[in-house]
């Protein structure tokens, strides 16, 4: 049976119109960096283009070798720049930092991830391979939206969440904005495109 690991990883819900505060367990990532605006930068292209290729693989790899199958999970990232004001009222796409990632299941261990990246190398058409690692990203308290539409129009949801809703909530910034893109942007009409928006928070 086909695991899904959107339906059965809480985190990775939520609704449009609601700040929910959600603590994120430990989970660990693909993960490439980069900067820049991410539909001009040849370095986002580039790890897009071997973060896929390497989960497909050790999909294919955990079905085979561990019998276990599942369903490759959305890609994601992280995102930030020296002013978060790039993000809102002064959006600059130039400015931003990223890590793009997509989830590696906990039954993964490092000796399966050896084998999809060499897998993978062979094929030759990885372009960033060489930049991709795997990260463990321990986010704890966080405070997260659905955001629903074109990617532009998340700066006054980003407003709301950083000048209103942490603040009010009795909460604090801490780590890195962070993106889960349950569309494919592809595929999907540009109003239609569901995002989470996610920043880990403390108590203030």
């Amino acid at each position: 049976m086909k695991v899904d690991l959107k339906k059965e990883l809480a985190t990775y819900r939520a609704k449009r119109g609601r700040f929910d505060v959600v603590t994120v367990p430990p989970l660990r990532y693909l993960a490439i960096d980069g900067e820049g605006d991410p539909n001009t930068a040849e370095a986002y292209r580039d790890a897009l283009q071997t973060i896929y290729p390497v989960a497909y693989a050790l999909k294919f790899l955990s079905k085979r070798v561990l019998e276990r199958d599942y369903t490759v999970m959305p890609l994601e990232a992280l995102w930030w720049a020296d002013n978060l004001e790039s993000f809102t009222s002064a959006r600059d796409k130039s400015r931003w930092h990223w890590t793009a990632l997509n989830l590696v299941p906990d039954w993964i261990d490092d000796e399966h991830l050896d084998s999809a990246r060499d897998t993978v190398a062979r094929k030759g058409e990885a372009p960033a391979l060489d930049r991709l690692r795997v990260e463990t990203l321990d986010e704890g308290l966080c405070i997260q939206t659905l955001h629903v539409g074109s990617y532009d129009d998340e700066a006054p949801v980003l407003e709301a969440m950083h000048s209103t809703v942490i603040p009010e909530s009795g909460l604090r910034m801490t780590g890195r904005h962070h993106e889960i893109y349950l569309s494919d942007a592809r595929r999907t009409a540009s109003e239609k495109l569901r995002t989470i928006l996610r920043q880990p928070v403390e108590r203030a």
